[in-house]
């Protein structure tokens, strides 16, 4: 699902004009990735989690040259948490055996 798709069903639902929808949704996409970008956690009921993490240092390996080790420096990176009725929903697409 797109953005695109997203808003369209929105406003097929709501009665609402795209543009609208549109801006709706921008502005709220907005605002959570100007929080994540502050570090703040992000908290949606039902839904999820997103809030920044910092992976620690490292050291990796190039394949072309295995000798050589490669230090990769820690970094902020950003984490999502499903929501306990997004969990259940997706657990339930698990193929029987």
């Amino acid at each position: 699902m797109t953005k695109r798709d997203l808003v369209v069903r929105i406003s097929t639902e709501t009665n609402l004009i795209q543009q609208d929808v549109l801006a709706v949704v921008q502005k709220t996409l907005d605002y959570i990735s100007d929080a994540v970008a502050k570090g703040e956690t992000v908290e949606l009921r039902n839904f999820g989690v997103f809030e920044v993490k910092v992976r620690k240092a490292r050291v990796g390996r190039n394949p072309n040259k295995p000798e050589k080790d490669v230090r990769i420096p820690p970094r902020a990176v950003v984490k999502f948490k499903p929501g306990k009725e997004m969990k259940e929903s997706v657990i339930r697409l698990t193929p029987s055996e």
